[in-house]
Parts: C-alpha cells; sequence; structure tokens
C-alpha cells in the first residue's frame, strides 16, 4: 500500500524545493516533486531526486549505531556501542576538559548539513549553556557579505521578493550560478523573466550562457567594474538625486572615485569592453531592476569592499523600495516573519559572550592542546569543508583531542572521530524548513522512524545535557513546543499539522516590498555610503573602486564553485552520481594549456604553499586567461587521490567577517 505525504527540503539551497514522498510498507520510499509547489512544480533536482531516493534510504551507507574508535584516527575502524555508552564517555571527556581549562576548550563546528530549523540551530543550546567556543559557521560561506551589507543598509538577510520581478525590466545577477546552485529557480523563475538578464561572472556558467548579457570581469576586479557602472550611470544623469538626499549618508566621498571610474578606465582593469559596461548601465538605468549578489562573490581577499561597492547601484539609482527594484543577498524569512534566532539557538540576554574562532583559524586551533581538548563536529563535515587540509587532519589526530562527530554518514571528518553519534535524517523528524530567496516555510514531515538507532539532533542533545546532568530547563524542550513557538513568534495562523497538510505557506499572500518605508536598519536609519561603524572597527569609511594587482606568469588563479551534480560537500556518497561526474577535473583555457605544452586528459599538479593537488585537464575556451577552474564537493576519502581542491584552500581571511577567501587562492601547475 502506497500513501503520500507532504514535506520539503531541508538542503542549503536557494529553492527550498516541496517533497512527496510515497510512503511504501517496507520503508524505500519514493521521494518526488511536490506538482503544488511554486518553485519545485513536480519535479526534484536531479542531484536531489538521485540522493534522497539512494543514499539517503540505504541502510548499508547510513550509520546505524553510536560507535568508538578502535584504532588510529582516520582509518575509519570503530566497534558499535550504546547510546549509554557513547553519552557517558562524552559527558566524562567534557567534564574532564571543563574542570581543567574550562569550557572555552570545547570547541564545536556545525553548518548547513541541515537548514530546517530545529536540526540547524537547536544544539547550539547546549553548547551555549556550556560557555563552549564556537567555531563561527558563516566565515566557511559568506560572513564578508554579511559584514558589508550591515554596514551599507544595517541588513543583509532582506532583500527583494522574487514575486516582484513581474514588475521588473532588468536583474543583474552577479556572482551567483542557480543552474548549479538553484536549479528550480533558474527554470522556473529566472528563465522565464522577461526582461533583460544580465549575468556578471568569470566563469562562463549555464545562467550566463543564457543571460542577455554575460560580462565576465577579471577575478578581483568586481569592485572597480561597478564604480565604472556608476560612472556611466552618473554621466547619463541616471543617479537618482532626491533618493540619495533622502536615504544615504556619505555619496560626497565617493563622487570623485565615481567621476574618475571611467568605462575605459574599467575595460584596463576588468578587462571588460568599455561598450559593454555602458550598455549594463543603460539597462540597469533603465529600472525598475533588481539586483541579486551570490555568495561566491564575496569569497575573496577584497570580498567585503566588493559587496560594498556593487550595493552602491541599487543605492544610487534608487531601485529600492519600490515594487521591480531591489537588491538581495539572502532572505532568512523565518527571521523577517519575527522568529528569534537567539531564543532558539539558546543566547540568553546580555551573556558574557562565548568565544569563537573563524574557519580560517580551524586548522592551526586544534593544534594547540593548551586551547582545545575537545572538538565536536556536527551538521557539517570540515575534513571535505575546511581549508589548510594537510595541517587539518594531522592536528585531528592528536591524541590528547577528544573528537566527536554526529552525522548520518561516515564521512571525512567522523573516521577522525573517537566517538560517532547517528543522526536522523529529514525523512525520520517533523520540523520547519525555509527558504533563502523565497518568502515561505515548510513543513519537514516525519515519514518513518529514524534509521537504526539514529536520533533527531534535538533528541542527541538532550540526552547529552542529561548525561551532563546539566539542569536548564530549555535545553528539554520538546519537538512539538518549539514548532509551537516557531509558528507563534512568527505570526503565522496555523498548526503544523495544517502546515504538513498544505506543505508550505507564504509568510504573506501579498508581494513583500523590503524598504518601502525608505528607512534602513543602520544607526542613522539611513544607507550609509560613509560608515562610522566601518571606521571603528579597521576598515575604510566608504566602499573604494580597489581591485586585486595581476598575478605573476607562472601562477594562476583557482575557482571552485559550486557543482551541478553536489550540494556543497553533500552527496558526495551517492554511488549514482560519482558515475555520472566522473573523475575530478581542471578547466584551462586552450591558450594556457598550450603555452605549458599540456592537452585535454593530462594530468596535471596544481600546488601552493599549503598542499598539491593532481587532476585531469579539460580544455575550456570560456575560462579566462591565467584562471583555472574545479568544481568543489568530492570527499577525499572517495577520490583516488584522496584529495580535493581544499588540500588547495590557503587559510588567508578576506578584508571582513574573517571570512573564507577560497576563490583567490593561487597555485601554480607541474607537469607530470
Amino acid at each position: 500500500m502506497i500513501s503520500s505525504i507532504k514535506t520539503n527540503c531541508p538542503r542549503d539551497c536557494y529553492d527550498g524545493c516541496g517533497i512527496i514522498v510515497e510512503k511504501r510498507s517496507d520503508d524505500r520510499h519514493r521521494i518526488i516533486g511536490d506538482p503544488d509547489h511554486p518553485i519545485a512544480k513536480g519535479k526534484l533536482c536531479s542531484k536531489c531526486a538521485l540522493a534522497y531516493n539512494g543514499v539517503w534510504q540505504d541502510p548499508t551507507k547510513r550509520l546505524l549505531h553510536p560507535m568508538k574508535s578502535v584504532g588510529l584516527k582516520g582509518t575509519g575502524s570503530f566497534s558499535p556501542i550504546s547510546w549509554e555508552e557513547a553519552l557517558a564517555e562524552i559527558a566524562k571527556k567534557m567534564q574532564e576538559a571543563i574542570a581543567d581549562s574550562g569550557p572555552s576548550s570545547i570547541l564545536h563546528t556545525h553548518y548547513s548539513g541541515t537548514l530546517s530549523l530545529m536540526g540547524y540551530a537547536f544544539p547550539n543550546r547546549f553548547f551555549n549553556q556550556l560557555g563552549a567556543t564556537e567555531v563561527d559557521p558563516d566565515t566557511i560561506c559568506n560572513a564578508a557579505g554579511h559584514v558589508a551589507w550591515d554596514l551599507l543598509f544595517g541588513n543583509s538577510i532582506f532583500g527583494f521578493d522574487p514575486r516582484t520581478i513581474k514588475q521588473s525590466n532588468s536583474i543583474i545577477v552577479w556572482g551567483a550560478n542557480p543552474s548549479h546552485s538553484a536549479p528550480h529557480i533558474q527554470e522556473n523563475w529566472l528563465g522565464k523573466f522577461s526582461g533583460k538578464v544580465i549575468v556578471v561572472d568569470p566563469v562562463k556558467t549555464l545562467t550566463a550562457k543564457g543571460a542577455d548579457l554575460h560580462i565576465q570581469p577579471n577575478p578581483g576586479s568586481d569592485a572597480a567594474l561597478a564604480f565604472s557602472i556608476l560612472h556611466c550611470l552618473y554621466s547619463a544623469g541616471k543617479l537618482d538625486k532626491p533618493f540619495i538626499e533622502k536615504c544615504t549618508i556619505g555619496y560626497e566621498e565617493i563622487e570623485e572615485n565615481i567621476q574618475l571610474s571611467t568605462p575605459e578606465w574599467g575595460e584596463k582593469i576588468t578587462g571588460v569592453p568599455a561598450d559593454i559596461i555602458r550598455e549594463t548601465a543603460n539597462i540597469y538605468g533603465e529600472g525598475p531592476s533588481l539586483l541579486w549578489c551570490g555568495q561566491g562573490l564575496q569569497r575573496q581577499r577584497r570580498g567585503g569592499n566588493i559587496m560594498r561597492a556593487i550595493g552602491l547601484l541599487p543605492a544610487l539609482t534608487g531601485n529600492i523600495g519600490k515594487p521591480g527594484t531591489g537588491f538581495y543577498y539572502l532572505n532568512i524569512s523565518p527571521a523577517v516573519a519575527g522568529l528569534n534566532f537567539d531564543w532558539l539557538k539558546g543566547v540568553e540576554k546580555n551573556p558574557k559572550e562565548n568565544p569563537s574562532i573563524s574557519h580560517m583559524e580551524l586548522a592551526n586551533g586544534l593544534g594547540d592542546p593548551e586551547k582545545f581538548k575537545v572538538f565536536f563536529s556536527w551538521n557539517t563535515n570540515p575534513l571535505a569543508s575546511a581549508p589548510e587540509q594537510s595541517r587539518l587532519r594531522q592536528n585531528l589526530k592528536r591524541k590528547d583531542l577528544f573528537t566527536v562527530v554526529c552525522d548520518l554518514f561516515m564521512t571525512d571528518t567522523a573516521k577522525f572521530a573517537d566517538i560517532i553519534l547517528p543522526a536522523a535524517s529529514f525523512l525520520e523528524f517533523d520540523d520547519i524548513t525555509f527558504s533563502y530567496f523565497n518568502y515561505y516555510i515548510g513543513a519537514q514531515s516525519k515519514v518513518s522512524d529514524p534509521m537504526g538507532n539514529s536520533l533527531p539532533n534535538t533528541e542527541i542533545f538532550r540526552r547529552l545535557a542529561k548525561e551532563m546532568g546539566i539542569k536548564k530547563a530549555s535545553l528539554y524542550e520538546s519537538d512539538q513546543s518549539l514548532i509551537d513557538n516557531m509558528l507563534r513568534q512568527m505570526k503565522l495562523d496555523i498548526s503544523f499539522n495544517d502546515l504538513k497538510q498544505k506543505g508550505f505557506i507564504y509568510l504573506e499572500n501579498k508581494t513583500i516590498i523590503p524598504y518601502e518605508s525608505q528607512e534602513f536598519q543602520t544607526a542613522s536609519g539611513k544607507i550609509e555610503i560613509v560608515s562610522q561603524k566601518a571606521e571603528s572597527i579597521g576598515l575604510p569609511r566608504a566602499p573604494l573602486p580597489t581591485f586585486d594587482p595581476p598575478i605573476k606568469k607562472d601562477h594562476w588563479r583557482l575557482l571552485t564553485p559550486a557543482s551541478f551534480w553536489r550540494m556543497n560537500d553533500s552527496y558526495s556518497n551517492e554511488t549514482s552520481i560519482t558515475k555520472k561526474t566522473g573523475s575530478a577535473k581542471v578547466y584551462m583555457n586552450t591558450l594556457d594549456a598550450t603555452s605549458l605544452s599540456i592537452s585535454e586528459g593530462d594530468t596535471v599538479e596544481l600546488y601552493n604553499d599549503v598542499g598539491s593537488l593532481e587532476l585531469e585537464v579539460a580544455l575550456d575556451d570560456t575560462v579566462l586567461p591565467q584562471t583555472i577552474v574545479s568544481y568543489k564537493g568530492r570527499w577525499p576519502s572517495l577520490e583516488p587521490t584522496l584529495k580535493n581542491v581544499n588540500f588547495l584552500h590557503q587559510a588567508r581571511p578576506a578584508d571582513m567577517g574573517n571570512s573564507s577567501s577560497v576563490h583567490s587562492t593561487l597555485v601554480q601547475i607541474r607537469i607530470n
């Protein structure tokens, strides 16, 4: 007998798709798209369809029991133990660390392995209660952009409502690739837009190929390009002077730089022809226009300044607060609706702030036996995603470092654990999901019991809190109470049972127009082109038309964008995806390859001061000279070389937020 259950995808993806689970008596369910969902429209993306119908339901691939290491760290030698034994061992080690070195000696790292709200946030209550050190999750992804737009607009998680595209004449997609990262938005939203689509990306992505205009700047020159576009808008009289006067602070301090940033100057710096820069300004300046800044854009050494510079486009043309206009980095729908994430994460009012480190400090930090005694990884796989993998792995072999990993699968990180805790999948517990593009939330509906002895994140940390003897009531709040509280805080007039029946609901039936009141969340209430806050933290007062200098002739800039088939480093253990993608490759311009006497299919070694990696060469003349591309998302343990691109990722922070600058990675090439 088959019954159908509505649920929603909790993956780290713009789409936030609706799902139908055809539940079967043998627990091998069929996972398909929800035909009633406005983005999924009855179809899942290829990567989720394969993984959810494959490895996610495969008991031979899932972690089914708590396990204890019985061999050298990294070898994957474990024996099953009971939950009681596992939690007792973890509690003992944590209590010893606290007694010896204080709670800050416990380091936990987490991110977006699931973006269902309880699974993503609730475990923080436990670590915040302890006073543990957190690896700031956004520093591996998008912290620079958040800092930049907080300085400029006062908010980085409240962007245009995608439904307003009906009133737009154009959209600039700058540094985002929805064809890989948001395939349904690409197909059912951007692909059906009747206005002009401009894509700014150094890689000729599928999204770029389908655009009306693809601008391919030299990597690291985006701020200069933004100022050059602003020069054209200034010269054409398309800056909105009344809006600038009313809603911004500091325009006069950047006006000279705008005047100097001619399209001819821009061409020399960015490699984009001056006429294309003018055409971009003409299209955007006509308005109403939208601006989508992708997270990949700010993953470079000057990423924060780049975001501030590009944010000037809507700020100076008045493309804000009206239908068909706006800017977007992320839409955190629950926060916009009023959900208190501090409450959900257990952040107390006026506490002594818990310590944190950046992902850029993780590899080095774990090498200090005086600083960290316990390492706890949940909802993430840093031994696939973090920089400086060689150093990170070496330091995780420390005999005096007690490591706990909570996951669904035997990841690279799990292999270095002393104790592994098996987590339940999104099919195995109720929760609430959200899109970080569209303004809706969805029900994550429990379809079946957790596989084996796995448990949802909430229950794992309730049990661990009890084993630690912590009395704090909020650590034991039930799932139903959490869900009811979240719906109440978001003022959504719906029960969870009704939400499960509907699948999803928009926060509002009408289109949301951010900043319609022309009031912003900065200290001044205006767009702060010049920011005293920026000055106070050692940053320039205003955005600058800066750019990366030319790289040496024997170096290449390595870009590692999102893969079509993988979700960050999820899905790498799905065998059908592995078969489709084949071996890892590096894509190179033919002229560069010829200069090195390299041919299609050759193997080359990329290397720098943190590591090396052998890859097969694929020739691609859409790749810019002195730039090479290799797609991220592979697990090193599943590669013939036992390495991935993060063995080359240098842990050098961007200009803001101690964030990743992975797209500024430089390598040399050795011919094998």
